[in-house]
């Protein structure tokens, strides 16, 4: 049982992470101004990295015979290619990965010199990669990081990004005289102003919510000093006993699944006849820095649950969480299932890791040095600017946040049209200092929800105390939430648990309307339902086993919800709280908060 485990000192005995969440009084104009200058990313954490790598590697003759001998079949290879490639008489020698799309047009092929210089940079990117990993004795954490910077710092020099080696701007720039290039200085000029000035990227004012997006109607029915609860306006005569509770992640406004109508999940469930609460996160300030992971838990979902409850008397309640809202909610399923059995219908955990030892490419960005780092970077002001985590969100998918806008916006002289969805990853949101240190120490750092040590209402969280059935989606493409680490939830909950991958990143993934004017024409998702201890251990032996299916995977959700669900009843008019003697309709308050 949970409450008999032995009391660590490290956990609920220390109400305060060790030496707080800041620097020393002393230490912290210095180190604020390091971080400032770092853009949050610890020059030590990388410098230590490099370090391991490069120790390891000059006492490695053998590896470093291997990359010499690698190095010169690469040279031959390239040459006896861009030999024979003027007379067309010789296949490519390399080929970019899947995700890679630089040089897919048919310039690139067209051209001799294109393809030759498109080769040898993918060649000299492979070498790199090979010399970054495999070396003897380098700790798994700094290979990674030691490979991450080298890929971003190779990514700099590919031919795409240059006038001179993309055929696809020379083309460009002979047939429009050069207008491409003077369009492309007018767009930096303008990002780069908007950058120095700190305000918002252009276009993105056409996104306000409760005008263009987040317009699904409904009231705030429920509001407490971290969350505004939106209950959605009925769109049917007949609805679900059991309402849905959505939790957004607190990194994030909650309107990214109420986006415009065409591919507002909320709008989808409320058509299908459900009743839907979304909890929507204040935007905290500098007087909200000693607001903990507690804070959010109480305040949060096991507040919003109490309010749904009391507004839906006597039936139990569809849970579903999104990103860092899904482990909030396992935690907070956790703690229901060991004390009102009754609360929870169901659970869905939207791209929500609940095990934090494999996180992807987003762990790169956290380890001691790191977390220091952005506790001196938030000391000052008390919280963490959302702008600062979206940079790291941009170097974790460089190709398409980076250098894919510098070629199509800045050499090719093009407008990107601001959709919605780019719209809403601009509303960037601050984090609490001290629950920004508390969620990256204790589940990115020590993995403690995973391994029974977490604490939370006074007792250590345990998975295995969840008594809903889960619905758990991961998305092929994470990079914040990788599916297999989204898988592990098969070894720690003790229920059924329904898992779907779909197409798609973290974000798209979800956002995947199921038909419309925006609908992804080729979306598809997997889904098998496993008992407790019955799906395989290995998520790629799910990935084979796993029937495959057409389409959004909104209505599988839909459709399991209907079959978790009691029966119908009558729909009710939404009541919300008054405010100067009126309703406060949605989108609420709390998402207007810049």
């Amino acid at each position: 049982m949970a409450a008999q485990r032995p009391r660590r000192r490290d956990a609920m005995d220390t109400p305060h992470l060790p030496a707080g969440h800041g620097p020393e009084p002393l230490d912290q104009p210095l180190k604020h101004a390091l971080a400032r200058m770092a853009n949050g990313i610890s020059p030590a954490s990388v410098a230590m990295a490099y370090a391991d790598w490069l120790v390891h590697l000059a006492v490695s003759p053998a590896k470093h015979a291997e990359l010499a001998g690698s190095a010169w079949r690469k040279a031959l290879t390239w040459s006896h290619y861009a030999t024979h490639n003027w007379r067309g008489e010789c296949e490519r020698c390399i080929e970019p990965l899947p995700q890679d799309k630089r040089f897919t047009p048919r310039e690139w092929q067209e051209s001799p010199l294109a393809a030759a210089l498109s080769q040898a940079f993918l060649l000299h990117e492979r070498w790199w990669n090979e010399a970054a990993t495999g070396v003897r004795g380098v700790s798994q954490h700094h290979e990674d990081l030691v490979a991450f910077t080298l890929r971003q710092f190779v990514d700099m020099w590919s031919p795409s990004n240059f006038v001179a080696t993309n055929p696809q701007v020379l083309k460009e720039t002979v047939a429009t005289g050069g207008a491409n290039l003077v369009n492309g200085w007018r767009n930096w000029s303008r990002d780069a102003l908007a950058v120095l000035a700190g305000g918002p990227p252009r276009g993105v004012e056409a996104f306000r919510p409760g005008a263009a997006v987040a317009v699904t109607p409904g009231k705030v029915v429920f509001r407490n000093h971290l969350i505004e609860l939106l209950q959605y306006e009925a769109a049917t005569d007949e609805v679900q006993a059991e309402p849905v509770l959505i939790v957004p992640s607190w990194i994030m406004k909650y309107y990214i699944l109420d986006l415009t109508p065409a591919d507002s999940l909320v709008r989808y469930l409320v058509s299908q006849g459900h009743t839907v609460f979304m909890l929507s996160w204040r935007n905290p300030g500098s007087e909200d820095r000693d607001l903990g992971m507690e804070d959010y838990l109480q305040l949060g979902p096991l507040a919003a649950v109490q309010a749904v409850r009391e507004l839906c008397p006597g039936v139990r309640v569809h849970a579903a969480g999104y990103c860092l809202g899904g482990t909030l909610l396992a935690i907070a399923a956790a703690v229901l299932g060991r004390g009102d059995g009754a609360a929870l219908r169901t659970v869905t955990l939207l791209a929500a890791q609940v095990d934090f030892h494999e996180p992807g490419e987003l762990g790169l960005f956290i380890d001691e040095s790191q977390v220091a780092f952005l506790e001196d970077l938030m000391a000052q002001r008390g919280y963490l600017d959302g702008r600062q985590m979206a940079g790291a969100f941009q170097l974790i998918n460089s190709k398409d946040l980076v250098w894919s806008k510098l070629v199509h916006e800045y050499l090719m002289g093009a407008q990107t049209s601001v959709t919605a969805l780019g719209a809403w990853n601009a509303d960037a949101t601050r984090l609490p200092a001290r629950m920004h240190s508390e969620y990256l120490r204790r589940l990115y750092l020590r993995n403690e929800l995973a391994e029974d040590r977490y604490p939370a209402a006074g007792r250590w969280v345990q998975l295995s105390d969840i008594d809903a059935p889960l619905f758990v989606v991961g998305t092929e493409r994470d990079h914040v939430s990788p599916w297999r680490s989204v898988y592990k939830i098969h070894g720690l909950a003790h229920v059924p648990v329904s898992f779907l991958l779909t197409s798609g990143g973290h974000n798209v993934g979800i956002v995947n309307a199921p038909s419309g004017p925006l609908v992804h024409p080729q979306a598809n998702y997997r889904f098998a339902t496993h008992d407790r201890g019955q799906a395989p251990a290995d998520p790629d032996a799910w990935l084979a086993a796993a029937p495959s299916f057409p389409g959004s995977w909104w209505a599988c959700w839909h459709e399991w919800l209907v079959r978790h669900s009691s029966g119908k009843a009558a729909s009710r008019a939404v009541v919300g709280i008054v405010e100067n003697g009126q309703p406060v309709p949605a989108p609420g308050t709390y998402v207007h908060q810049g």
